[in-house]
């Protein structure tokens, strides 16, 4: 059942209120309500302990939208978040979001995977601060060179600082300049250690990336604009980890990835709680594909673009 409309105003109330920080007046504003209507219905999530972070994500979850993408797609959990009256920009509304569901799912022992790009960097950007000295937060690729922004370091410490939480890195390019060297790279027992204990997660976070001539790995200097296209006419249809990955969500064997230092992704398939977070409306096709490659047990996306993909789903 639907949460009813009454507990759907209490709910964004208590969540503009606490995650966001606006103050009564902002959020009376933001719905449409009066300031005292506010200070009614924080009191009433007080009461029914709606505040904390693990209930306010009910929000986007108790949805009849989200339970069918769920059935359609065999995606374990989807969060939706709305793009209604009451909804902020999804831009700032998604990373705050997807940073609640993450802290909810990480559990006390747990090693946490992290990629990188945009989408993952602004929610490391809003993670509240907690105390989880017994998580590991580990990079799932290499890195990219320092002019880049959003890059795989940067994620994975900082997220590992806002949980106070021990941080490994993995200290190699992401895209070699051949093969070979990749393949002696990858030998290396630090990296090859590195590499091999990624399947021990529990938890992982990232996004798909688009194969447009503007995409992460185009702009890092991975891939021309041309190679890109080049991958696009082959088969390529997204990125995970900065590998290229077909219609299928299928590993693509081609130069590029094998040029990677990345997570096999076989195994991360083999992760027990896949957190994938897609906010652009260009990414549709590449998570349409790391769902059938099965890279996402849970699932953040937007109502537009969940009712995209359930069509999609519907039609076979």
């Amino acid at each position: 059942m639907p949460i009813r409309t009454t507990d759907q105003i209490m709910h964004k109330a208590a969540w503009l209120y606490y995650s966001h920080g606006l103050r009564q007046d902002e959020v009376a504003q933001q719905l449409g309500i009066s300031r005292a209507s506010v200070a009614t219905y924080l009191r009433r999530a007080r009461e029914l302990g709606i505040v904390t972070i693990s209930t306010s994500t009910e929000l986007f979850t108790d949805d009849v939208l989200a339970r069918e993408l769920e059935d359609a797609t065999g995606v374990s959990s989807v969060w939706i978040v709305p793009e209604d009256r009451y909804a902020l920009d999804p831009a700032a509304e998604m990373p705050v979001v997807a940073a609640s569901v993450f802290l909810s799912l990480i559990r006390k022992g747990d090693r946490v995977g992290v990629a990188w790009g945009r989408t993952v960097y602004h929610i490391a950007d809003v993670m509240p601060f907690a105390d989880l000295q017994d998580v590991t937060v580990v990079q799932l690729c290499g890195n990219l060179g320092a002019p880049y922004s959003y890059r795989p370091d940067q994620c994975t410490t900082e997220i590992a600082r806002r949980l106070n939480a021990q941080g490994i890195n993995i200290y190699a390019p992401l895209v070699l300049s051949s093969e070979r060297l990749a393949e002696e790279l990858r030998s290396e027992p630090v990296i090859r250690e590195q590499l091999a204990t990624i399947s021990n997660c529990q938890l992982a976070l990232y996004s798909v990336g688009g194969i447009e001539a503007d995409s992460h790995l185009v702009k890092c200097g991975a891939l021309s604009p041309e190679d890109m296209a080049l991958m696009g006419e082959k088969g390529a249809a997204g990125v995970i980890a900065g590998q290229l990955i077909d219609g299928d969500g299928q590993w693509m064997d081609c130069a590029h990835n094998r040029r990677c230092i990345s997570a096999d992704l076989t195994s991360i398939t083999t992760i027990e709680k896949r957190l994938m977070v897609v906010q652009e409306d260009e990414k549709f096709e590449p998570l349409v594909a790391a769902i059938r490659g099965g890279f996402a047990s849970h699932l953040i996306v937007t109502t537009s673009m969940a009712r995209r993909l359930l069509k999609r789903w519907n039609k076979g």
